[in-house]
């Protein structure tokens, strides 16, 4: 079986019910599980949450909720390998066999669903210990990042590159924050989802992290420029 999961605690607390609110007319999980329907990669797509609410919202929209997450996976100190090993070991202790697993955010209303089929061709090919996931490069070069001390000072983080040329600068890259995909043996073992991970490199303009409500608008923003809503 080739299954989805999507994390979706109830107890968001820098935006409440961040999960469920409102994103260009619609449940902001919704997105998630649409992009997760929409590249028919999977035989399911279930949600696990601690949430009666977000369970309902989830299930008028496609998805399966066959577990309640058990509370101590649901505090601000989970891990998300640990909420997907839970729901890996529900499948298998009802006689279930995963094939592999992808962990999709239901805080990522950017992602797109050509990604995670992309992503599924590349782990044919890829080891099993490996993690797909989307990645983008910074905006700016991070060789010249700056730190502000307790005074209000500002000084280079690495003054020796003050006179390089942008174009000189070694190109880096950030996780995307929307799903990370592996074969089901990987998630059990994991201690490092970047750890011998292949990324799909994704442009800026698709990835937003949503941490509070400017970067909500921000969202929203590249949302209708994409024609989401």
């Amino acid at each position: 079986m080739k299954l989805a999961i999507i994390p979706a605690r109830g107890g968001s607390k820098r935006i409440p019910r961040k999960n469920i609110i409102n994103f260009c007319g619609k449940p902001m999980i919704s997105w998630s599980i649409k992009a997760a329907k929409e590249c028919n990669c999977f035989d399911e797509i279930i949600v696990s949450t601690d949430d009666e609410e977000i369970a309902n919202i989830a299930k008028s929209y496609g998805a399966k909720v066959p577990f309640n997450r058990p509370t101590h996976l649901a505090d601000d100190h989970c891990l998300t390998q640990d909420v997907i090993k839970h729901a890996i070991e529900w499948y298998e202790n009802n006689n279930k066999s995963l094939e592999f697993v992808c962990c999709i955010y239901a805080t990522a209303p950017l992602i797109n669903s050509r990604d995670i089929k992309k992503a599924t061709e590349i782990l044919k090919e890829t080891k099993v210990n490996s993690f797909i996931f989307p990645a983008s490069s910074f905006q700016y070069p991070i060789q010249r990042a700056l730190k502000i001390n307790k005074n209000g000072y500002a000084n280079m983080k690495d003054p020796k590159k003050f006179i390089s040329r942008s174009q000189d600068l070694e190109e880096h890259y950030h996780d995307a924050g929307q799903f990370y995909l592996a074969h089901t043996e990987a998630w059990k073992e994991v201690k490092s989802i970047f750890k011998n991970s292949r990324p799909i490199i994704i442009p800026n303009w698709r990835v937003q992290d949503i941490d509070n409500e400017e970067d909500l608008k921000y969202a929203e923003i590249k949302a209708r420029i994409l024609e989401m809503g």
